[in-house]
């Protein structure tokens, strides 16, 4: 007797599991340890993910091209990092299967998703959280009590724990299913696009508000005496700002490299200071 081998199997498509979401969620403690001024977390966050990928992507060349594709700029409150986390879970193992999402969209979204969820982050964790963990702490270590630094531990940590823990999996599930229901509408090209302009529009509020650039010129005398940062304000407010982002922006197209960026931006500063000028 001779064995029948079926010629229609298939080898199974890669699944990610609860045990690589575990790996995940431990992976993701040292969110901050790999900090960098050129990129940020995206050392950290592309270390997080490579249980994910290494198991999605087993040929060489498509594991480089995920690796490279996640080392983009990444940043947002760690606490909560692993919502994004899990939702590109889902949205890699999506594009592994069928195809079906691109590496633009899966960037789009970690983009459109990393500003608004560090505002909710630090308002919670490190606005609201800490202090109150810190006053409980401090007035018990005041007193001598040895219940101040153990509280003060306990009362910050349990919830961002538990929060960082639930949100693995809730990210990946609610990827996964959003993800779904969009492919199956054929709305997907619009919420990249969706997701492209909350992605801008995330950059042009940070160029806002973390660029303070102000000329303390002024000319005139008495009554008569004008501010040059008052006219430049009249004009537009932020100009500055926005003249440097762009400025930042063109250097990068033209290939310069950013910690070369951040030095040269390092000197201006600080002989425009030493001259007046800012």
């Amino acid at each position: 007797m001779t064995k029948m081998i079926s010629e229609d199997k298939t080898p199974a498509e890669p699944a990610i599991t609860p045990r690589d979401l575990r790996r995940v969620f431990w992976r993701s403690f040292q969110m901050e340890f790999s900090w960098n001024y050129e990129r940020q977390m995206n050392l950290a966050f592309v270390y997080a993910l490579m249980p994910i990928l290494k198991k999605l992507y087993t040929r060489q060349e498509d594991l480089v091209s995920a690796l490279k594709r996640h080392l983009v700029f990444f940043n947002t409150t760690p606490h909560i990092v692993t919502l994004i986390l899990g939702i590109t879970a889902a949205m890699e193992e999506k594009n592994r299967r069928d195809g079906g999402i691109d590496s633009a969209s899966i960037d789009n979204v970690k983009a459109s998703l990393m500003g608004p969820l560090a505002g909710l982050g630090d308002s919670f964790f490190w606005g609201t959280l800490r202090l109150i963990a810190t006053g409980i702490g401090t007035s018990l270590a005041l007193k001598g009590n040895i219940l101040g630094p153990i509280l003060f531990v306990l009362i910050f940590n349990i919830p961002h724990i538990l929060v960082r823990w639930l949100f693995t999996r809730w990210g990946y599930v609610l990827g996964t299913g959003v993800l779904q229901r969009i492919q199956q509408s054929g709305m997907m090209e619009s919420v990249t696009y969706g997701a492209s302009i909350i992605g801008l529009m995330v950059v042009g509020a940070m160029t806002a508000s973390m660029i303070d650039i102000t000329i303390p010129i002024t000319f005139g005398a008495g009554e008569a005496k004008t501010e040059v940062q008052s006219i430049i304000n009249d004009i537009m407010p932020c100009l500055l700002p926005l003249l440097s982002f762009g400025i930042v922006y063109w250097l990068l197209g033209k290939k310069v490299q950013p910690l070369a960026i951040i030095g040269g931006m390092a000197v201006v500063g600080i002989l425009g200071s030493w001259i007046g000028l800012f």
